[in-house]
């Protein structure tokens, strides 16, 4: 194998030598099976291409510093995936074989966990699509669900340091009693334009509001959006909003640290309210936020004038990575070590 600069790794694809596979036929899941090839072969009339059944997970396994691997919180995305495939009328995985899944592709490709310190991880990307031919729009027969995994870096190239947001407002990420609380590509696909966009205009993402009445902070473009204040944890209560396995366990850790934890709506204005805002999520964990432009009005809620990240976000990011990495006690339960 080349040697790999785990530092310099960007959040992107990198090929590794295996992925899992396990195909839905005549109402039941067959055996998972072990691929070397990058490329899937389906029919042309798939219902992942057409009527978009699709959806996939993200998650991580980490080396820690006694060199065990651990992957965060296997189980809530096997739940979550599941959620996703009910919502779009796919068959559900059953728990043990989305555990075995993962497990066997982590442990397969095990040489493409980054060491311990070095500011990456191993990405876990489980997808489930149907692969049954229909024209007409209907729910198809026959799935796949694949497992690949590949070494990342930080989301955001600025790692844990402070970024700059937009507020659009003329974009919509998805609607209220859609598939907005559901892991599927469209929700993305749907993004693309305003988050592009930020990109050109110098900023890390966009932020979108509710798609109803425009006044709520819904999510932090791939990430879900949090704020602190008066030892408060605040992040946003939406339908539209995709539940994030990191803001659900930020808020355990939150308490844990005696604050109170609040999950509401979140006006656009309270953002001059704040003392540290965030986005959080598998990719991301943290990204502190240090700016934030509306991009309609121009105008701006600045945080951390050093340039640094705020002490709540910095104590909650250390914790919750030294549970990923084995240096803070899991006495909750969400770590799975990769024997």
């Amino acid at each position: 194998m080349t040697a790999i600069d785990w530092k310099g790794l960007p959040f992107g694809y990198f090929k590794t030598d295996f992925n899992i596979r396990c195909y839905y036929v005549n109402g039941e899941w067959g055996q998972l099976e072990v691929s070397d090839s990058e490329y899937i072969t389906m029919h042309m009339a798939a219902t992942c291409l057409h009527y978009g059944q699709e959806a996939f997970e993200g998650m991580k396994a980490f080396t820690g510093a006694d060199k065990k691997v651990r992957i965060f919180r296997l189980d809530e995305n096997g739940k979550r995936l599941n959620r996703s495939a009910s919502g779009l009328m796919m068959p559900e995985i059953p728990a043990d074989l989305f555990r075995k899944a993962i497990l066997k592709a982590v442990s397969l490709n095990i040489k493409y966990v980054p060491p311990y310190g070095e500011g990456a991880s191993l990405y876990i990307r489980p997808l489930l699509i149907g692969t049954g031919a229909q024209v007409g729009v209907k729910p198809a027969k026959e799935y796949m669900f694949v497992v690949f995994v590949g070494p990342v870096g930080p989301y955001f190239k600025e790692g844990f340091s402070p970024v700059r947001m937009q507020i659009v407002k003329d974009y919509d990420r998805a609607a209220p009693l859609g598939t907005g609380s559901i892991k599927v590509g469209g929700n993305y696909a749907a993004s693309l334009r305003a988050s592009e966009r930020a990109h050109d205009e110098g900023y890390s993402s966009a932020i979108f509001l509710d798609a109803k009445e425009k006044k709520y902070i819904d999510e932090a473009g791939p990430a879900n959006f949090f704020g602190i204040k008066n030892n408060t944890y605040v992040t946003p209560q939406s339908v539209s909003i995709l539940p994030s396995i990191t803001n659900m366990s930020l808020r355990v850790i939150a308490e844990e640290m005696g604050m109170k934890v609040e999950q509401r709506h979140i006006p656009v204005e309270e953002l001059a309210e704040f003392e540290e805002v965030g986005a959080c999520g598998t990719a991301a964990v943290i990204s502190p936020i240090c700016k934030i432009v509306d991009r309609e009005t121009g105008k701006e809620f600045i945080y951390c004038k050093d340039g640094k990240a705020g002490p709540v976000s910095e104590k909650l990011y250390n914790k919750l990575k030294g549970i990923q990495e084995g240096l803070e006690p899991d006495k909750y339960g969400w770590i799975t070590v990769v024997e």
